[in-house]
Order: C-alpha cells, then structure tokens, then sequence
C-alpha cells in the first residue's frame, strides 16, 4: 500500500531532476555561446522548465499527440470555415479575397502569393 504512494511521487521527482538536468546541460552549452546570455543553475533549470511547460503545455505531451491533435487540427474537411467558403459563389469568393488583399495591403503584407479568380492588369486599371 504505501509502495502504491510513494512510487509515483519517486518517479516524477526524478523525472523532474533528469529534465531539469537536460535543460541546463542544453542551456548551458548552446545560449552562452550563441546568444551571450547567462548559464543556468540547476534550480534556475527546473524552474524554467517548469514555466515552459505551464506556458506551452502540459506535462508528459504536447501538439499532435492524443486528444490534443483534434484541438489543434481539427477536422480539417468539416471546418466552419471550409463550410462557409464551399456554400460561397464564386463571385461572393472573389469578394471575400479581394477584401483579404486590400486588409493586408495596408500593412505591407500579401498572403496570398496567387491572384484571386478573374483578376488580370486590365480589371486594375478598371477600378
């Protein structure tokens, strides 16, 4: 019985000391000496990879494993927006990329690396 208590908190302490140990090992021998920044202590190790892990996820997985791979993907055939755009004409689609480019336009970017349907120089100058 007390064997069934004390071995799991056994094993994530030293799971704890081992990824703890790996982040400053790897800290330490790549940020010094490609970002100039300071080595790690052990402890300042653990509680980095601590924070990592509250930030970015949860202990023992991360992206693309078990239930997580729906959340972050989804159902990629049967999306609301995939849904939205196959119930669109293609006029009310071209509308929808033209308001995309002229959003984007503002800020310097352009998303879309293909011109929208129907667009040749000639409907530029038109407008």
């Amino acid at each position: 019985m007390i064997i069934k208590r004390i071995l799991p908190l056994f094993v994530f302490v030293v799971f704890a000391v081992v990824l703890s140990v790996a982040v400053m090992l790897l800290w330490n021998a790549l940020m010094p000496t490609i970002f100039g920044l300071a080595t790690l202590s052990y402890w300042q190790a653990l509680g980095l990879f601590v924070l990592c892990r509250i930030l970015f996820g949860r202990f023992g997985g991360g992206f693309g494993r078990g239930r997580n791979r729906e959340h972050w993907h989804g159902d990629r055939q049967h999306s609301p927006f995939r849904e939205k755009w196959n119930k669109m004409t293609p006029e009310e689609q071209e509308a929808f990329i033209r308001k995309r480019h002229e959003k984007f336009a503002k800020f310097g970017h352009h998303p879309f690396d293909r011109p929208f349907p129907g667009h040749t120089p000639e409907t530029d100058e038109k407008e």
